[in-house]
């Protein structure tokens, strides 16, 4: 009797482990599905952008407005935060908790650096005039650099509440995974800056 509770008991064990496993993977597919979502949204913004950017109702253009020095450094700092996003990743495979959460802290600064430079160039031109509501252009480029922007942010909370997270809890299969999906969402940030720098701001001031 003991034999087969004991049998019974780790059947049970066994089979909570795999759901443990299978809760995981859903959630992992769960995530891709977000960032394939998320390329459908960036990819409609950048048509409506590719539309809509000569369209400047005789106001201010990509040339007159878009100041290249800062944008140029916006870029070298979201690069350097993919970067700094990836050590994060060597260190948590280390299981080096202080090294991860100290890549972490850093990629956090360099992402907040980032914003604060493009709430800058956008307040610099609304007080030049040049606001949503100017031109079509206008409206294409704050909801497309807008958007991207709204993102940085988002992962900037989700960044602090994951260094919380692993401060309390160390580095466990489920803080492993969470910390894979932001690195990721940090690249794919990356790449879609990539493609922000060159429509929007190397086409604009040519």
């Amino acid at each position: 009797m003991a034999h087969v509770a004991a049998n019974q008991s780790s059947h049970d064990h066994d089979h909570g482990h795999d759901g443990h496993h299978d809760l995981e993977a859903l959630r992992t597919m769960g995530f891709w599905i977000f960032i394939i979502t998320d390329c459908i949204i960036f990819g409609t913004l950048f048509a409506t952008y590719a539309v809509l950017m000569n369209s400047t109702a005789g106001g201010p253009t990509g040339a007159d407005l878009f100041e290249m020095p800062g944008v140029i450094a916006e870029t070298f700092i979201l690069l350097t935060s993919s970067f700094t996003s990836g050590l994060a990743v060597l260190s948590m495979n280390r299981g080096d908790k202080k090294g991860l959460i100290g890549w972490l802290i850093v990629t956090a600064l360099l992402g907040a650096s980032f914003i604060t430079l493009e709430v800058t160039e956008f307040l610099k031109m609304i007080d030049e005039g040049a606001k949503i509501s100017t031109s079509a252009f206008l409206s294409a480029f704050y909801t497309l650099v807008g958007t991207h922007g709204l993102h940085v942010s988002i992962g900037l909370i989700w960044m602090v509440a994951l260094m919380l997270q692993v401060a309390k809890r160390g580095i466990t299969p489920v803080t492993k995974r969470k910390i894979g999906n932001i690195s990721l969402y940090w690249h794919f940030l990356d790449v879609v800056w990539i493609f922000v720098f060159t429509i929007v701001y190397m086409m604009g001031v040519r």
